[in-house]
């Protein structure tokens, strides 16, 4: 029985909780909600949308608009027009962090997630991270995985455990880092230099992107250092999640000697 019921609090645990209609998504921002994603049926309209629109845009929140059709198949319930995810982390600020990590006497290694948006390699690439214990996740706010059950439970639950730092822009971020002693090290084919020349024992920001784009040249460009990891096969290219454990590893065997 205790197992029993332990398991189905896993399961409680591990989901998202939907909010339905305009006035109960408008509460549930107001009271702090975390948001991981929001429906809006197209060609909505009213004074209780603008409301809705305004609060959006004070917290720089996005919305996607779908057709009603979509959101039908969500719920059946009166959704009004406006269906919400909340999400089961809650976010954190870099800003905030990076003094703690500090102030703790810890050198920082943080993992930033550019354009990252399978859910399965967001939970894989954070268990690795919390197993190695990366201080943190950045990813950002459009464009990222949804931490979702799926992720939760390819993470085992390290989604949990190690912070998610979710910033509106990766760019702004990258040079916040930069400013505060942090170095920035871009894994990407564009470089000859090897993930292993690069001395992780100083704070580091490892940067990694989608597996078809890559990360993006803003952030190349702003980098302190750029890195990949050797190929010698055929096919040239890692799973993302894999190429974070390849590089955070290294990180990690630098740090411990």
């Amino acid at each position: 029985m205790r197992n029993f019921q332990q398991r189905e609090r896993g399961e409680k645990r591990e989901s998202n909780q939907m909010v339905f209609g305009i006035r109960a998504v408008i509460e549930a921002i107001d009271s702090g909600k975390e948001i991981e994603s929001l429906f809006v049926q197209r060609g909505l309209s009213g004074s209780l949308f603008l409301e809705l629109k305004s609060l959006l845009k004070e917290h720089n929140l996005g919305y996607q608009q779908v057709p009603i059709e979509k959101l039908n198949r969500i719920t059946r319930k009166n959704h009004q027009g406006v269906i919400a995810v909340i999400s089961p982390i809650t976010y954190q600020q870099i800003e905030d962090l990076l003094p703690v990590i500090y102030e703790k006497g810890d050198t920082p290694l943080l993992l930033m997630l550019d354009g990252v948006t399978d859910v399965r390699n967001m939970g894989a690439i954070a268990r690795t991270a919390e197993c190695a214990g990366v201080h943190a996740i950045i990813v950002p706010k459009k464009g990222s995985a949804e931490i979702n059950p799926d992720a939760i439970k390819t993470s085992a639950g390290a989604l949990y455990k190690i912070p998610v730092c979710r910033e509106d822009a990766l760019g702004r971020t990258a040079r916040f880092l930069i400013e505060s002693g942090v170095q920035l090290v871009v894994g990407t084919e564009k470089t000859q230099d090897s993930v292993y020349d690069v001395d992780y024992t100083v704070p580091t920001c490892i940067v990694l992107g989608a597996e078809d784009v890559g990360v993006s040249d803003d952030l190349i460009r702003v980098s302190d250092k750029l890195a990949k990891i050797p190929m010698f096969g055929e096919i040239k290219s890692l799973n993302v999640s894999v190429s974070a454990g390849i590089v955070i590893y290294e990180a990690i065997r630098q740090r411990h000697k």
